[in-house]
């Protein structure tokens, strides 16, 4: 499989591991906190990297694409 499918199958199934929104997938983080979030600085590391990428998703409205990925390939 592609990695960069690999990644997002990964990200649709990551969750928020600490604070206000954990257990919370990523994805399905409000916008006002990723912006927050990004303006404070993306933490270190793989959960940093994903959070840079659901930034990106949600400012160019494309948070759908990964919501549609979870429900087409479930957590095994």
């Amino acid at each position: 499989m592609d990695p960069q499918k690999q990644h997002l199958i990964k990200l649709a199934h990551t969750k928020m591991p600490f604070g206000r929104y954990e257990g919370r997938y990523l994805i399905d983080l409000p916008e006002y906190y990723i912006v927050w979030y990004k303006s404070k600085g993306l933490p270190k590391g793989q959960l940093g990297q994903m959070l840079g990428l659901v930034y990106e998703l949600k400012l160019n409205g494309l948070e759908e694409l990964v919501r549609n990925i979870k429900r087409q390939y479930p957590k095994p």
